[in-house]
């Protein structure tokens, strides 16, 4: 009996590989700016901070999941045959 099955879990995958980068550098740019700018323009400067969780979907690991996941979407196949799983290359 072969069975091709959907992972489990959490998908933090994007629609598209420049849509993810995107959000990465609105992310990651927001994170480091709200402590960049401190001395610049005082605490003010941490209202950054929730722009760059919200970017990132919660944490930069979040993103960097999504980010294999939007790249290897549609190109790998887990297919399980006898109890045994095995990760293919997904026939175009």
């Amino acid at each position: 009996m072969r069975t091709t099955t959907q992972a489990d879990g959490p998908d933090f995958a994007s629609a598209s590989l420049p849509r993810h980068l995107v959000r990465g550098v609105v992310g990651f740019g927001s994170l480091i700016g709200s402590f960049a700018f401190i001395p610049v323009v005082s605490p003010v400067s941490l209202l950054l901070l929730p722009v760059g969780v919200l970017a990132l979907r919660g944490c930069p690991m979040c993103w960097a999941i999504g980010l294999m996941q939007t790249v290897s979407r549609g190109r790998l196949e887990r297919t399980c045959e006898d109890g045994q799983c095995k990760l293919t290359v997904a026939e175009p």
